[in-house]
C-alpha cells in the first residue's frame, strides 16, 4: 500500500495546510494593499496616489502590488466589492422586522449613506473618472459587475420583504429591483455633490423620496395603470438596460408584436 493510501481521507496534509497559510497570506496582502490604497486616496487624492506609492507605503514591492490589482482603477472596483458588501450587511439588520415598502426603502438607501460617509470627502475624485463611460469604474460598466449584482440583490430583499412584495405586476416585480438600483445611482450622484454637515440635503431627499417611488409602485398593481407600467418596462428594457454591463437583466425583444398582443389581450 502506498503511503498516499495510508493517508485519512479528509485528512489535512503538510502540503494543504501550506496552500490554506499561502492562501490566507495572499488575503491579508491583498487587504492591506486596499487599505493602503484608500488611505491615501483620502490623504493625497486619487488621481496623485500611484500604484508605486501603495506599494511602498504597504511594505510591498510593485510587482506584489500589480499581481493582485492591475491598477488603480481596480483598486477602487475592491473598495466597490467591499463597501457593498458592508451596506448589503447593514441594510438586512436595520430591515429585519419591518414589512411597509417605504420604509425598508428608506432603510436601505440610508444605509449606502452611512456606510459611504467616510469616503465622502474624496468621493467627487473618484466621480470624475466614473462618469466617462469607458472607465472601469463606471457604476454602469462590467468590471462593476459583482458590486452591482450585490446592490440590485438588496432591493430584491427590499422588495420580496414587503407587504407590496405579492401584489406587484409580475413584469415590473422582474424589474424593479434594476430601477430601484437606478434610483439609489441618482441619490448617490445628489450625495457626491452635497457639501452639506453630514450630508444633511441628502438624508432629506432620501425620506422624501422613498414615500414618492412607494406610492408610484403601488399604484401599478391597479389595471387600468398596467398598459403604462408595460409601456415603462418596455423602454426600460430597450434603452436602459442595455447601457448596464453583464449584471443587467436580460431584455424582453420589443420586436415580438405577437406576443404583446397575446399578453395585452390575457387582460
Amino acid at each position: 500500500m502506498s503511503a498516499a493510501s495510508d493517508q485519512p481521507v479528509g485528512e489535512a496534509t503538510p502540503a494543504t495546510d501550506a496552500a490554506k497559510e499561502k492562501s490566507a497570506k495572499g488575503e491579508q496582502t491583498k487587504a492591506l494593499i486596499l487599505e493602503t490604497a484608500m488611505r491615501l486616496f483620502q490623504e493625497r487624492g486619487y488621481e496623485k496616489t500611484t500604484m508605486r506609492a501603495i506599494a511602498a507605503e504597504a511594505g510591498v514591492s510593485v510587482g506584489n502590488a500589480y499581481y493582485y490589482y492591475e491598477g488603480k482603477e481596480f483598486l477602487i472596483q475592491g473598495f466597490y466589492d467591499r463597501m457593498t458588501y458592508e451596506h448589503a450587511a447593514d441594510a438586512r439588520v436595520r430591515m429585519a422586522g419591518k414589512t411597509d415598502f417605504s420604509e425598508r426603502l428608506s432603510i436601505a438607501i440610508e444605509s449606502w449613506v452611512d456606510t459611504a460617509a467616510p469616503y465622502h470627502e474624496f468621493a467627487a475624485q473618484f466621480f470624475r473618472t466614473a462618469a466617462d463611460p469607458d472607465s472601469a469604474l463606471s457604476p454602469f460598466s462590467n468590471e462593476s459587475h459583482p458590486a452591482r449584482t450585490t446592490a440590485v440583490q438588496i432591493f430584491r430583499e427590499v422588495l420580496d420583504g414587503s407587504d407590496l412584495g405579492p401584489k406587484i405586476d409580475p413584469e415590473l416585480d422582474e424589474l424593479l429591483p434594476d430601477l430601484l438600483w437606478l434610483h439609489l445611482m441618482v441619490v448617490v450622484l445628489y450625495w457626491v455633490f452635497d457639501r452639506t454637515e453630514d450630508t444633511e440635503r441628502t438624508r432629506a431627499f432620501v425620506k422624501r423620496c422613498a414615500p414618492f417611488v412607494a406610492k408610484i409602485v403601488a399604484l401599478s398593481r391597479y389595471r387600468v395603470f398596467r398598459p403604462l407600467v408595460r409601456d415603462a418596462v418596455d423602454m426600460v428594457n430597450d434603452f436602459v438596460l442595455p447601457t448596464i454591463g453583464s449584471s443587467a437583466a436580460v431584455a424582453k425583444a420589443p420586436s415580438d408584436s405577437t406576443s404583446k398582443r397575446k399578453r395585452h389581450k390575457a387582460d
